[in-house]
């Protein structure tokens, strides 16, 4: 497992540049579902340099997120601020965030990769912080985007495939996941035929 600041030096370098490394437009799949959601409360895990974050904010969310590299959070504020809209975000590793139980109306969680221990507990408090009624979007690379040499992990272990995710959000009510082949066109990062699971499920009421 990679040491904490061996991984937040590793972003800090990815986000070290003027532009953006995974651009400024929201994720496709999660712009569609703000979009079909009335705004409530978001938390955004893992939100690097705030696409996502202000595209929410832009539909009328609060926004809490998080994320464990200090450049990535000040390039999302300054977008933020570009954009004319606020965003709460915190900086510090997955365990430092204090997750709060019955609290958010949606999390979105767009590739966010982490080591199997790393990534159960996400989702255990991620299902926890829900309102009932709360919905999960998540994106992120399916196993078999080892194949491809257009962003993700190379270890499998950091990939997700559906057995993983349906195991991890038993708790949920499971509207979609779906494993899909597409195009990314994500800024520099993120460019071309790649591999990619889906979810979109809700606390039951």
């Amino acid at each position: 497992m990679p040491d904490p600041k061996q991984r937040s030096f590793m972003w800090d370098k990815r986000y070290g540049t003027e532009e953006y490394a995974y651009g400024k437009e929201p994720n496709a799949f999660f712009s569609e579902q703000v979009e079909k959601t009335d705004p409530g409360l978001m938390l955004l895990p893992g939100e690097g340099e705030g696409r996502n974050a202000v595209y929410a904010a832009l539909n009328g969310w609060t926004v809490d997120a998080f994320d464990q590299s200090s450049v990535g959070k000040n390039k999302a504020l300054a977008l933020a601020s570009k954009q004319g809209v606020e965003i709460n975000y915190k900086e510090g590793q997955l365990n430092d965030f204090q997750f709060i139980p019955n609290h958010y109306d949606a999390v979105g969680l767009l590739f966010f990769h982490a080591d199997p221990g790393s990534r159960i507990y996400l989702h255990q408090k991620v299902c926890e912080s829900l309102k009932p009624g709360g919905i999960v979007i998540l994106e992120a690379f399916h196993k078999e985007q080892v194949k491809n040499n257009t962003g993700g992990p190379k270890d499998p272990d950091m990939l997700f495939d559906v057995m993983t995710l349906s195991s991890d959000f038993a708790a949920l009510e499971i509207f979609f996941l779906e494993k899909l082949e597409l195009v990314l066109d994500e800024g520099p990062v993120h460019q071309g035929a790649a591999s990619v699971i889906r979810l979109l499920g809700t606390l039951a009421k």
